[in-house]
C-alpha cells in the first residue's frame, strides 16, 4: 500500500505558470493548503501563513540544506547572528548610504529616452539592482555584468530544474564573495571601509566570523537583493503605466509614495514564496502534518487573501501596514527591509521627477515571470521625459 499524498494541484501546469496570481487566487478559496510533489505543502491564506510565521517552534526556518545565515537558523542561534547584522539596515547605516543611493537612483533613469520605448526589466529594474547592490556592498562596477550573467544563468537554471547547473552556479557565486575577501585581505589596513570589510571583522559570541558564514550572509543579501529589487522596479512600472490616474495622483502627491510601492508589491509580489519545514506533527488549514514536513508559505496568494484585504486588486492606502507580509513577519521579517523600501522610494522618486507620462507599449504587453520568480520577465514601456516636455511650446 503507498504513502504517497495524492496531489492537490501542479504548480507547473500551464494554467498556473501562465497567470501565477489567478491560479493561487482560485486555489485559496478551492483548496487552501495543498499539496503537491515540485512544492510539497501549499499555503494559500493569510491566516495560515500568519500562523506559520508567528510559531517558529512549530515551523522551522532550517528547511534549507545548505548553510544559510540567518535566514535558515531557529533561535537561539538565528538570534545571535540577527543582532549582528540589523545594525547594517538600522537607521544610521541608511542615512549613510541615502546620498548614494540617489545618485544611483537618478543616473540609471538619467537613461531612459527623451520620447521612446524601453524595456523597463533590463534597462531600468536589472541595471539599477546591480548597480545599487554593488555600491552597498563596496563592490566594483566591474562586477556589473558578470553578476548580471550569473543572474540569468540561475534563472535559466532553475526553470530547467537542473540541479547539476544551480549547484555550479552557487559555487561560482560564493567564488565571487571569496574573491572579494581575499582582495581586502591583502589589502590590509588600506582595504575599504565599507559592508563588506565590516562584515569581516564581525564577532558572534566572541568569536569571529568563519569565511563559510561570512559568504553565506553575503550571499544572501545579494542574490536577494537582484531579484526582488529588479521584480519590484518592473511591477511598479508596469502598474503606474497601466493606471494612468493612479500615476497623475502620485505625481502630484509624491509624500503618497512609500505607502503606495508597499500596497503595488502586496497586491502583485516580487517575491513568491518562502519555505518551512515542521517539527512535530500539526493540523493547518484542516489538513493533518507529520513531523519534516515541508511547506511553501505563498506570499503573492497570501497577500491577496479577500478575508483581510477585500478586493485584492483595489489600491487602497489607508490599509493596516501590518497585514502586508511583503517583507514577511514575526522573528524572521526581512532585515533588509528599510534598505529595500528606501532603494524604491529614491528610485520611483527619480522616475516621477524625471518623466511626464509612462504608458504601456499596446502591441507588446508585458510577459510574467515563472515561478519561483514574480513580477515580469520583460515589461515594453513608452516613456516621455522632462527634456522633451521643456521643448513643447
Amino acid at each position: 500500500m503507498s504513502n504517497k499524498i495524492h496531489q492537490d494541484w501542479d504548480p507547473r501546469a500551464g494554467n498556473v505558470l501562465d497567470d501565477q496570481i489567478a491560479a493561487y487566487d482560485a486555489m485559496r478559496g478551492s483548496c487552501p493548503v495543498a499539496f503537491s510533489d515540485y512544492l510539497q505543502w501549499s499555503l494559500f491564506r493569510h491566516e495560515d501563513v500568519m500562523r506559520v510565521l508567528e510559531d517558529h517552534e512549530t515551523f522551522s526556518n532550517a528547511a534549507s540544506r545548505h548553510l544559510s545565515v540567518p535566514n535558515a537558523m531557529d533561535p537561539p542561534e538565528h538570534t545571535r547572528f540577527r543582532r549582528l547584522i540589523e545594525p547594517y539596515f538600522g537607521p544610521n547605516a541608511m542615512a549613510v548610504f541615502a546620498p548614494r543611493c540617489r545618485d544611483i537612483a537618478e543616473d540609471v533613469v538619467a537613461r531612459l529616452p527623451i520620447n521612446g520605448e524601453v524595456e523597463a526589466m533590463a534597462k531600468m529594474g536589472q541595471d539599477f539592482a546591480l548597480e545599487i547592490q554593488c555600491a552597498f556592498m563596496g563592490w566594483p562596477t566591474s562586477l556589473h555584468e558578470p553578476l548580471r550573467a550569473w543572474v540569468e544563468r540561475q534563472q535559466s537554471a532553475t526553470l530547467a530544474g537542473d540541479r547539476e547547473a544551480l549547484g555550479e552556479l552557487a559555487l561560482e557565486f560564493d567564488g565571487v564573495i571569496r574573491e572579494q575577501l581575499q582582495s581586502r585581505r591583502k589589502a590590509g589596513d588600506a582595504a575599504p571601509d565599507d559592508v563588506t570589510t565590516r562584515i569581516m571583522n564581525e564577532t558572534v559570541e566572541g568569536r569571529a566570523l568563519t569565511d563559510e558564514e561570512i559568504v553565506s550572509i553575503l550571499r544572501n543579501w545579494t542574490v536577494g537583493e537582484l531579484g526582488t529589487i529588479s521584480a519590484s522596479i518592473g511591477i511598479l512600472m508596469h502598474y503606474l503605466a497601466a493606471n494612468p490616474e493612479f500615476q497623475a495622483r502620485l505625481r502630484a502627491e509624491p509624500s503618497l509614495l512609500p505607502a503606495a510601492i508597499d500596497e503595488i508589491l502586496r497586491l502583485d509580489a516580487p517575491l513568491m514564496s518562502n519555505r518551512r519545514i515542521t517539527t512535530r506533527p500539526v493540523e493547518i488549514g484542516g489538513r493533518r502534518l507529520a513531523a519534516g514536513e515541508r511547506l511553501t508559505i505563498l506570499w503573492g496568494s497570501a497577500n491577496r487573501d479577500e478575508a483581510v484585504f477585500g478586493d485584492p486588486d483595489e489600491v487602497r492606502l489607508d490599509r493596516d501596514p501590518q497585514d502586508n507580509l511583503l517583507y514577511g513577519a514575526g522573528i524572521h521579517v526581512c532585515p533588509g527591509a528599510p534598505l529595500a523600501r528606501m532603494e524604491l522610494h529614491l528610485f520611483m522618486e527619480a522616475l516621477l521627477d524625471t518623466t511626464v507620462e509612462l504608458a504601456p507599449v499596446t502591441e507588446r504587453p508585458a510577459v510574467r515571470a515563472l515561478y519561483p520568480a514574480g513580477g515580469y520577465s520583460e515589461v515594453p514601456l513608452r516613456v516621455r521625459t522632462r527634456k522633451l516636455a521643456g521643448k513643447t511650446p
